[in-house]
């Protein structure tokens, strides 16, 4: 088949050349600009691996087959260093592709590469164009994974540094490109449909109106076609998958504008709707290019951390300095950070102390001095001096990537309140195609030269743009400034149950305080030396989850076996063959507790020590600033009464439990709930995993253990407690935000649906109504990037 004007690929919507190639769904004949793109066409028809391959090998696919050598580096074990991660089940990356542009994308996405063998988990997000992909090594390759990817017309690259950012830039400028063409074809347009909206009288000559006409055809085609072709290619998808959204009925109203305007134009009927189709895609373009900013805005921090490993480092080597590609790097290297570079590693500091910004990682404004031994993380800078580390986590095992992917995740997640938007918004389409109907078939009854117009006018006005744009504009702009203030929102409804928690539960060691435990006395039972009863302390408590190991970190020099840790109890297990434990009296020698940690056999204790933590700086003004929210706060702690007592006092909380088991923690979370409170847990230690788990809505410490992380809904990046208070704030705020947008587009709709069924919106002026209620909800929800310091 030939190509006629105008034609483009049924698959990615490139021009066709001359003589296309075809595929055939559901008995149509379809053209594409080359067999990649027939080959993908094919396979989302059949959804099967079989008939891929097999038009593959049958030589339709080259475009594809040469796509597969472009992937077949990435199978190597330096280039996926640095992105990829292994999980329990395989490997996990994160690529970002290009002409991923709504969820009908990320759907396509998730399911095709679901289908191919080997792979263990997909997530497409359509917001931040990234796709996480996790996959068995042992079952297949990256590559093909890839390929597929490609084949499908979503092109990979990797999701951090100059790749990412090029392809960054080359789509925001192919939007300004067709927002450009936008306005000026519309200016156009419009300068033309005034002439003929000012012959009132109909005085005009019949060849003069047609000249007009013309011209205005000619210059609202690209606008149609080039500028609101992502409209189109969204409609395709749309539809392809039965899931008619905003794109469907934006992209059918335009259309329906201009070729009905065109039919006119060609049998000389009274009117024509250039006008109303270029401005329809001028607003809704503008609307979609300021929501992609304030998204791109919201994801800042994401790309800050993306492009913040540096990509080589200097080693040291016993014939001197040597630079290497950070990919390069391997755990037990000897690194040198010169001042104002950035540490291209974690690990720990050698030689002197140095000053270090980690402002990226932390939020913290000032810089940090870190001593020998302390440890270094990648993505910090160093300030001032020259300083040494000897690496220990390198690539996707930083702290930095591991705050990267927190965040990605974040941001791939649908709250519940995002999943109900999205189901009103696609049958509010449905019924509003309905509703257009039978306005077009009332008024053809009444006025049959107006009854298009109408019904285009009520397609326009309503379309539920703002609806669709009410939640994830406010998310991704609430998510950008929690992690602006050093906040992750792991679970995907935390903001939500953030905003309506009511009470605060509080752990003490490393939340409260610093979790930087000092032995303050150590005092052997017998009266003799307490050397060597610090030494089985130190063995026990080495690899400990709980930051009370810090004390005995750098006493001993002997090593335990079968260390168990009890939590609430203490840490059980064996130096030089003997059996030790090492906490609370009860649990240590079976005597009455008092506050300290005994060393023990389980009946009888030969050593008593005495461990004193500092509280935090902001601890008390964090709590004030939560009560001052109308949260209720309590502290939940495993340590003795008197030390519980004593940061109670000195924090300003009055209601304290001391000395509690991860089970009584969990049932007192338990009582507040069955009375109607709604819970917020703050914690940092093994022991609180369960609560942080059990609680409605749960924060971790970030120098706490993985796994109170892993059961955690949001992470505090940094030290200061200051931001609980500013957390909670920003997410009551993010709630009205989002019911206010929600409100303002439902009744928008509501409104200008019925005025626009009555004959008195003309389909320009409800263009004009459509994008300003876009723009309004997309400005209400940037107005939370504004929150900076202040809880309130």
């Amino acid at each position: 088949m030939n190509a006629g004007p105008g034609a483009a690929c049924f698959h990615c919507g490139d021009a066709l050349p001359d003589s296309p190639p075809t595929f055939t769904l559901d008995g149509v004949t379809h053209p594409v600009c080359c067999h990649g793109c027939g080959a993908a066409a094919q396979w989302i028809r059949d959804a099967g691996l079989g008939d891929y391959y097999r038009l593959r090998s049958d030589g339709d696919g080259a475009r594809v087959a040469a796509d597969a050598g472009d992937f077949l580096s990435w199978d190597r074990a330096d280039i996926q260093s640095g992105h990829v991660v292994s999980t329990p089940q395989g490997n996990e990356i994160t690529v970002v592709v290009e002409g991923m542009h709504c969820a009908a994308c990320a759907w396509l996405i998730d399911r095709a590469l679901l289908r191919e063998p080997g792979v263990l988990d997909v997530g497409a997000n359509a917001v931040t164009g990234r796709v996480r992909l996790g996959w068995d090594p042992a079952r297949t390759p990256l590559s093909p994974l890839l390929v597929r990817l490609a084949a499908l017309g979503y092109r990979p690259h990797l999701a951090q540094g100059e790749a990412a950012e090029r392809e960054r830039r080359r789509e925001r400028n192919r939007m300004i490109a067709r927002l450009g063409v936008a306005a000026l074809g519309a200016t156009q347009a419009m300068m033309f449909a005034e002439a003929l909206y000012l012959d009132t009288a109909r005085e005009m000559s019949v060849p003069t109106r047609d000249f007009f006409r013309w011209i205005t055809f000619l210059v609202s085609t690209p606008v149609v076609f080039f500028s609101g072709w992502p409209f189109i290619a969204g409609m395709v998808n749309e539809l392809r998958h039965r899931r008619p959204a905003m794109d469907t009925l934006v992209a059918s109203s335009v259309l329906l504008a201009y070729f009905a305007s065109l039919v006119e134009t060609v049998r000389g009927g009274t009117h024509v709707w250039f006008d109303a189709a270029v401005m329809f895609v001028l607003f809704l373009l503008a609307a979609r290019f300021l929501e992609q900013m304030a998204r791109r805005q919201a994801s800042a921090r994401l790309d800050t951390l993306a492009r913040a490993q540096p990509a080589l480092a200097w080693r040291i080597t016993a014939d001197g300095r040597e630079q290497v590609p950070v990919a390069a790097l391997a755990a037990a290297d000897l690194v040198e950070v010169g001042a104002g570079d950035v540490v291209p590693a974690d690990g720990e500091l050698l030689d002197a102390a140095a000053s270090f910004d980690e402002s990226l990682l932390t939020g913290e404004s000032e810089p940090v001095t870190r001593l020998p031994g302390d440890a270094l993380y990648a993505g910090s800078v160093c300030r001032e001096s020259v300083a040494r580390l000897r690496v220990q986590r390198i690539g996707s095992d930083t702290r930095l990537s591991q705050l990267t992917r927190a965040v990605e995740k974040a941001q791939a997640q649908r709250p519940r309140v995002a999943r109900l938007a999205d189901a009103v918004a696609t049958r509010f389409v449905t019924a509003l195609f309905v509703a257009a109907v039978l306005v077009f078939i009332a008024w053809w009854q009444v006025q049959p030269e107006r009854a298009f117009e109408v019904a285009l006018a009520v397609l326009v006005v309503s379309c539920p743009c703002a609806l669709s744009l009410a939640v994830p504009a406010a998310l991704a702009t609430a998510h950008g400034a929690l992690a602006r203030m050093g906040v992750l929102a792991l679970g995907a409804d935390a903001l939500e149950s953030l905003a309506k928690a009511d009470t605060v539960l509080l752990d003490k060691t490393g939340t409260l305080t610093l979790g930087r435990p000092q032995l303050v006395d150590a005092r052997a039972i017998d009266g003799g030396d307490v050397t060597p009863w610090l030494d089985v302390a130190a063995a026990l408590e080495q690899g400990a989850g709980h930051p009370i190991a810090a004390a005995f970190a750098r006493t001993g020099l002997r090593s335990a076996e079968r260390v168990r840790a009890y939590p609430g109890e203490g840490v059980a297990g064996e130096v030089d063959g003997r059996a030790w434990r090492l906490g609370r009296a009860g649990f240590a020698m079976q005597g009455p507790d008092d506050g300290a940690l005994w060393l023990g056999d389980g009946t009888r204790g030969v050593a008593r020590f005495t461990v004193a933590d500092t509280v935090r700086p902001d601890a008390a003004q964090a709590v004030a600033a939560l009560r001052a929210l109308g949260l209720a706060p309590r502290i939940l702690s495993g340590d003795g009464a008197d030390a519980v007592a004593a940061v109670a006092a000195a924090v300003g909380v009055a209601q304290f439990q001391a000395r509690q088991t991860p089970e009584e923690k969990l049932a007192a979370v338990r009582s507040l709930q069955a009375q109607g409170h709604r819970v917020l847990m703050l914690g940092d230690g093994i022991n609180d995993a369960p609560v942080l788990a059990g609680a409605d809505v749960s924060m971790a410490m970030a120098d706490g253990a993985p796994l109170a992380h892993r059961s955690a809904d949001l992470v505090l990046t940094g030290k200061s407690l200051m931001r609980v208070p500013q957390a909670v704030a920003l997410a009551r705020r993010s709630q009205r935000i989002i019911r206010q947008n929600l409100a303002w587009a439902l009744v928008y709709n509501l409104v200008a649906l019925p005025f626009a069924a009555m004959g008195w919106v003309t389909p320009g002026l409800a263009a004009l109504g459509m994008a300003a209620s876009s723009l309004v909800v997309t400005a209400n929800a940037l107005r939370l990037g504004r929150i900076q310091g202040h809880t309130a």
